[in-house]
């Protein structure tokens, strides 16, 4: 009865655990924040870090931007470095670390679609024998669902996509995370991100919806701050003003738990 679903992924995140909150296998979770605030930095770090098997559908990030960031968090190497090497040529030192996780892919089509998700995990399945215990969708609204003429079909487009990523969640006793906007009066992202501040209301289907913002210091250090705006399993503020903190380390792309200081 038990199976695979609700069996916690490891986390590098180790505020958020603290706070109750965890990305579960069979289940869907939403993360929102303003652009260029760093979502797409937060679900690399728990791909890369979490060292799961794991399918991760970049349609925001190209092959080489993905890469040259995984190969840092995994290194520690500036990031710019590594991306000046891999132009050059001159990769092959990052080849054995690279090979280690082998397990996890990356998808890069722009707008992909429905069909092609579920061909990439029957792919993915045929190969390793197993379905991917994380999948990461950056961005939701990057999947190609057919069009929207109105505010209120878009809204119902978004709902039917988390629904449609929900139940994939119940099927592959996969974690489905995915990347989303929110709402103009946070678009700046240097507030906190109430659940009424996602862009499209969409927090009905998901276990777990955690905003993003950012706090910017005099000498341009990042610290990234996690909201749990709704946790089904622990923990919520749907306020956005509770909060677990990281450091944002912008040469080797990870996050360090301000807390602690320690690194996963």
């Amino acid at each position: 009865m038990k199976g695979a679903a609700g069996e916690p992924i490891r986390s590098p995140f180790e505020g958020l655990t603290r706070l109750g909150v965890d990305f579960r296998r069979g289940e869907l979770s939403i993360v929102a924040a303003a652009g260029g605030t760093g979502k797409s930095v937060a679900a690399l770090n728990l791909a890369i870090r979490s060292n799961v098997p794991t399918l991760y559908f970049s349609a925001d990030s190209t092959a080489a931007t993905q890469l040259s960031r995984a190969t840092a968090i995994l290194t520690g190497a500036d990031s710019k470095s590594i991306k000046a090497k891999l132009h050059s040529g001159d990769f092959g030192e990052y080849d054995d670390v690279l090979a280690e996780r082998w397990w996890q892919r990356f998808n890069y089509s722009a707008r992909p679609t429905p069909d092609e998700i579920e061909l990439q995990l029957e792919a993915f399945y045929e190969v390793f024998n197993i379905y991917p215990h994380l999948v990461v969708v950056d961005n939701i609204t990057n999947i190609e669902a057919g069009g929207t003429s109105n505010a209120d079909e878009f809204t119902f487009s978004l709902e039917g996509l988390c629904d449609y990523l929900n139940e994939l969640a119940r099927e592959t006793h996969a974690h489905v995370m995915a990347m989303h906007h929110v709402v103009g009066e946070y678009a700046d992202g240097l507030k906190p991100i109430p659940q009424s501040g996602i862009k499209g209301k969409i927090s009905r289907v998901p276990a777990l919806v955690i905003t993003i913002h950012k706090e910017i210091d005099s000498m341009d250090g990042r610290t990234l701050h996690f909201s749990p705006v709704k946790n089904r399993e622990g923990f919520e503020d749907s306020s956005g003003e509770t909060y677990a903190s990281f450091n944002f380390n912008t040469t080797n792309m990870r996050l360090e738990d301000v807390a602690t200081g320690a690194t996963f």
